[in-house]
């Protein structure tokens, strides 16, 4: 999901789109697809919206990334359930990874959660870590399983979806606008589904314009100290 407005990051996203932004001198969205590659995706569906030109400019056919790329719009910024139902009728197929374009993962943590959720036998998985920042959803998690989204919890939710055609059914049902991934996967836990969580390692991603010198002049922050 490459579509949204970065509107924390202001000004810098008046100029360039969020995922052209770089994380260790690298464009995060271009650090995201390598990893997609090296986890064994072939196919990527690229939802663009705010400053669409320059993130298909960036990610071109696909080739120099491993993959096959698929843009679709998203011409207003409606949700994340909007932008996979988008995505769908551009012909994605469930099961879905759904993820962020602005968020850098451990290497090899994508893999592994794709891997775990298709040996789980639930409908759904959610990328969670420890801790997190205050404006990050909190999770309640047992047992390896999701219980309750926005409860009190030493976890948070990372923008890591694993989606079965159980869960992408419900996306027409959210309410909104903004229509959000997370209110199909509250209903599927009200319905007695099980989502799994995904523990992950720490992930990066660029909300406010001091993250850009954090991720990419390190050195700065020494100094301040």
């Amino acid at each position: 999901m490459a579509a949204g407005e970065g509107m924390r990051l202001r000004p810098l996203t008046e100029r360039w789109a969020k995922p052209v932004l770089p994380i260790d001198g690298r464009p995060v969205l271009a650090t995201l697809l390598r990893e997609l590659a090296a986890a064994g995706f072939e196919e990527v569906s690229v939802v663009t919206g705010h400053l669409a030109e320059q993130v298909e400019s960036l990610v071109g056919g696909g080739t120099s990334f491993g993959l096959e790329i698929r843009f679709v719009r998203q011409p207003q910024p409606l949700g994340s359930a909007d932008a996979i139902r988008r995505a769908l009728r551009k012909g994605a197929k469930p099961p879905l990874l759904v993820t962020a374009a602005d968020t850098v993962f451990v290497p090899g943590d994508i893999r592994a959660a794709a891997e775990r959720w298709l040996d789980s036998g639930t409908v759904g998985g959610l990328g969670v870590r420890r801790g997190g920042r205050p404006n990050q959803t909190p999770v309640r998690v047992e047992a390896n399983r999701i219980r309750e989204l926005g409860a009190p919890s030493d976890h948070t939710a990372a923008p890591l979806w694993l989606l079965s055609q159980e869960i992408t059914d419900r996306l027409d049902g959210v309410p909104g606008p903004p229509f959000e991934v997370a209110s199909a996967v509250q209903d599927a836990l009200a319905a007695g589904e099980e989502i799994l969580a995904l523990e992950l390692g720490p992930t990066r991603d660029l909300t406010h314009p001091a993250d850009l010198l954090a991720n990419n002049f390190p050195y700065l922050l020494r100094w301040e100290q």
